[in-house]
């Protein structure tokens, strides 16, 4: 687990992502980003991907008895924790 954000700072970041599909903008590019959460919210999915890229982001995070966990997927928690903060959801409406 990286030291840059707290567990609930990380949970906090996913549930202002919309769930379902949303886009945002992070670092200058535009993202499809899907939220899905499981088990009456005690795990979720987010995954984002570079519109016109090929970058990615895609993780999981499980609330659990024995604390909360962030499971990055084939990439540093270091770059999910980036994106979650510095993510700008757009408008879907």
């Amino acid at each position: 687990m990286c030291c840059y954000m707290d567990t609930f700072s990380i949970l906090e970041s996913i549930l202002k992502l919309p769930n379902g599909y949303s886009e945002g903008i992070y670092q200058n590019k535009k993202y499809g980003i899907t939220r899905a959460s499981f088990n009456k919210e005690k795990s979720f999915k987010v995954y984002a991907e570079e519109l016109g890229g090929t970058d990615f982001i895609s993780l999981n995070f499980y609330r659990t008895s024995k604390g909360d966990q962030l499971k990055p997927c084939e990439m540093s928690s270091q770059k999910v924790i980036h994106f979650l903060q510095h993510v700008k959801v757009l408008n879907t409406n």
